[in-house]
């Protein structure tokens, strides 16, 4: 079953080395597709225990951050342990693998890549999903958690909000603050959602983006002109900003088959999207 939804990740030319470093540590991981442009990987298509990423060799113009995480929960403490120590090896700790007040077994990582990752001990079958992006609302999204789930959820024809912790009163000190750990919906994906209880140096940027599988032209024109109204920013190749800062592609659902097929149409295509904004499924079938 294709999600409607799934992860892009910017890399600086690793997208295949980070590709077959996940799926090697993850137990049920595998690469899906790969698609090259004059002759090099351009994308690498893998699914992580049923959450579904792409990674771009898109160079050096995008450097991730913790704004946007990857929350694992894991039932089993010693397989926690062991993707802990693959992540660590050549990561860097954020917060150590130790007990919380939510967690008998939590940490906070950024790997060799530079993505983040929160690993978390608990109820896989309860979470209902393995990995979730974790979106930390700070910097200049500081305080707009509350806002940005309930928008979401709007958009998304079948979101749904699942659970909203807040902080309590006096808890957090001169930072705008508000929800701890929300859980919401998008067309049957999981996401989570929080704010950060300190000031942080970073926001929201390219580097992790949201994409939208669509079915048809009227989908992508919906998806496009809601994400992009009321401070949003459209962008080129079917990417946009919403008007949170977080990045979000808009493209038709099929477009990794016009990409990894046939190597000639697959060039048409990628130069089609070059040209456009808004992707326009017509003319790239049609490439």
């Amino acid at each position: 079953m294709q999600h409607q939804t799934s992860i892009c990740l910017w890399y600086n030319h690793q997208a295949e080395e980070a590709a077959n470093f996940y799926t090697s540590i993850f137990k049920n991981a595998k690469i899906t597709n790969a698609a090259k442009h004059d002759g090099k990987i351009l994308t690498a298509g893998f699914n992580l225990e049923g959450t579904q990423f792409l990674g771009l060799n898109g160079g050096p113009m995008f450097t991730p951050n913790p704004a946007i995480s990857f929350f694992v929960t894991i039932s089993d403490s010693e397989e926690l342990q062991q993707l802990w120590d693959k992540f660590i090896a050549d990561g860097k700790i954020m917060m150590p693998l130790d007990k919380y007040p939510w967690s008998e077994k939590y940490g906070w990582v950024q790997d060799q890549f530079g993505i983040s990752w929160q690993l978390c001990q608990g109820d896989e079958t309860q979470a209902g999903q393995k990995i979730a992006p974790m979106l930390m609302f700070c910097g200049a999204q500081q305080g707009n958690a509350d806002d940005a789930i309930k928008f979401y959820t709007s958009v998304f024809k079948n979101g749904k909000i699942n659970s909203v912790e807040y902080y309590k009163e006096g808890q957090i000190q001169n930072i705008d603050a508000k929800v701890v750990h929300a859980r919401f919906e998008l067309n049957g994906d999981l996401f989570m959602a929080m704010d950060s209880g300190i000031a942080q140096p970073f926001d929201f940027n390219e580097a992790v983006s949201i994409i939208v599988n669509c079915n048809n032209q009227d989908e992508i024109d919906y998806y496009w002109n809601t994400l992009t109204d009321d401070g949003g920013a459209e962008s080129m190749c079917g990417w946009l900003k919403d008007k949170f800062g977080v990045s979000w592609q808009i493209v038709p659902a099929n477009l990794s088959l016009l990409m990894t097929g046939d190597p000639e149409k697959s060039q048409r295509v990628m130069a089609a999207i070059m040209k456009m904004g808004k992707l326009v499924i017509a003319d790239l079938e049609n490439a």
